[in-house]
């Protein structure tokens, strides 16, 4: 999104949920204020910290200290990732608002990728996988996962679970999210599917792992996951219990852009 010099800039909200990412979310940060800075001004950086065990708390609470730009929520205890999502939502402040994890799977740096694609009748520029950067049995799980998921809510993405994102604030006037496990990504983007909103997507690298362990990947939050997503599907696509709130899909002129999918940029 670029601005005639007689224009604003548009103000950004970087949040990063948090989980023992002690190792990974200083440099995540450090990285996002020059990421940040190069594309708007007005910017402000959130982490999320989710209750960790490690000294992730502490390091966010030094961030803050050191850039005026960048603030720290804790929650006291684990809340679960969807709750970190929530709260990074509702504590954003600003036009635009971009999310990705604090385990540096994802590099900051290239939300220069997504930023130009928020044009006038876009609302979420929506990041994908160019190649999985997992152990192979994650990379069949998360494949296996998006088939199902996409199916059974008629979800048209790509990588329902890339949570690399940059989207209008006001996408939250007309949604509610409501889960706190990691199904509220099906979630989210169930909801701003069927509202209308219009999604672009862009191919971003994925990287190996480099501190910690996916809190994910166990056999017991599989199974919760899949009463969740059960659940779910019948409250979105049975009882569409979304729409019954009274949110009317938005219409749009047939020359608004919508869901385009633009070439993946060169590997490094």
């Amino acid at each position: 999104m670029s601005a005639s010099p007689a224009e604003k800039p548009a103000g950004l909200s970087v949040f990063f949920p948090a989980y023992n990412d002690s190792g990974t979310i200083g440099s995540m940060v450090i990285r996002t204020v020059k990421a940040a800075s190069e594309l708007t001004p007005d910017f402000e950086i959130i982490v999320v910290d989710d209750g960790s065990a490690d000294s992730t708390a502490e390091i966010a609470d030094e961030l803050s200290r050191t850039y005026p730009q960048v603030r720290a929520v804790h929650h006291p205890k684990n809340r679960d990732y969807g709750a970190a999502l929530r709260t990074g939502f509702h504590s954003a402040t600003k036009e635009l608002i971009f999310y990705t994890d604090g385990d540096a799977q994802y590099d900051p740096a290239e939300l220069a990728l997504l930023w130009p694609k928020m044009i006038p009748g876009v609302d979420l520029v929506n990041g994908y996988k160019i190649s999985r950067a997992d152990p192979l049995h994650r990379i069949v799980i998360g494949r296996v996962y998006h088939y199902i998921v996409s199916l059974l809510f008629g979800l048209k993405l790509r990588d329902v679970d890339c949570d690399f994102r940059l989207m209008r604030r006001e996408i939250f006037d007309r949604i509610n999210l409501e889960k706190t496990s990691g199904i509220i990504c099906v979630e989210m983007m169930k909801k701003i599917q069927d509202a209308g909103f219009r999604i672009v997507e862009v191919p971003v690298h994925h990287f190996h792992r480099a501190f910690g362990k996916s809190e994910f990947f166990n056999y017991r939050r599989l199974i919760r996951t899949a009463r969740d997503l059960t659940l779910l599907w019948f409250a979105l696509v049975v009882r569409r219990e979304h729409m019954r709130a009274g949110v009317t899909p938005l219409t749009r002129t047939p020359a608004d852009p919508a869901n385009r999918i633009y070439p993946s940029p060169p590997r490094p």
